[in-house]
This record gives structure tokens, sequence and C-alpha cells, in this order.
């Protein structure tokens, strides 16, 4: 590797490593909160229309008589992104192969 291009390689690392940090740091400064969509979503509803009730309950809730830990969660998110992630770059090699080789019209 050349120079230049290491050079490049660590100014990379370290605007990512800014991109990821900067946003926590400077919201946890000013008394942000980081909190998911499902937890605004319900705040609003709850603020607008204080009658509402929830009409339907998750399935895993049901059938484990309460809410799922915050860290389970996370793990069954994380499963179903590298299933997702799995799947598209497998269609994604295939048809890279594909055209490496000349076989444009073959089928998947």
């Amino acid at each position: 590797m050349s120079k230049s291009n290491k050079k490049t390689i660590w100014i990379c690392i370290i605007a990512c490593i800014l991109i990821a940090v900067v946003p926590f740091a400077y919201g946890s400064s000013h008394g942000a909160k980081f909190g998911g969509s499902d937890d605004a979503g319900g705040e609003l509803v709850e603020k607008n229309d204080s009658s509402y009730k929830v009409w339907a309950t998750p399935i895993m809730e049901k059938a484990i008589g309460g809410e799922l830990p915050g860290e389970v969660e996370s793990l069954l998110f994380c499963v179903q992104t590298g299933i997702g992630v799995g799947i598209l770059f497998f269609f994604l090699g295939r048809f890279v192969e594909r055209k490496k080789l000349g076989k444009e019209d073959q089928e998947l």
C-alpha cells in the first residue's frame, strides 16, 4: 500500500469514529433522550388522546407473559438483520459472478 492510501484510510477511520461519537457526546451534554420510535409514538398518542386503549399485544409478550428484556430484543433484531444481509449479499454475489462468467442470460 502506498503512503497516500494509508493516510486516506486513517482519515476515513477517524471520520467514521467522529460520526459515531460526536452526536452522542453533543446530545448527552444538551440533555437529549435517545429512545426508540416506538416509545416516541406511544408517548405522542397518550399526549393527544388519553382515552386510547391498546388493542393488540405482541405475540412474544403473550407467550412469555411479559416484555422481553432489552438484550433479547436486540439479539433478535441483530439475527433478523444478519439473515436479511445474508440473503441480500447472496444475490448480489450471484449477479457479480454471473457477470464475470459472461452468463447474463442464465437463471438464478
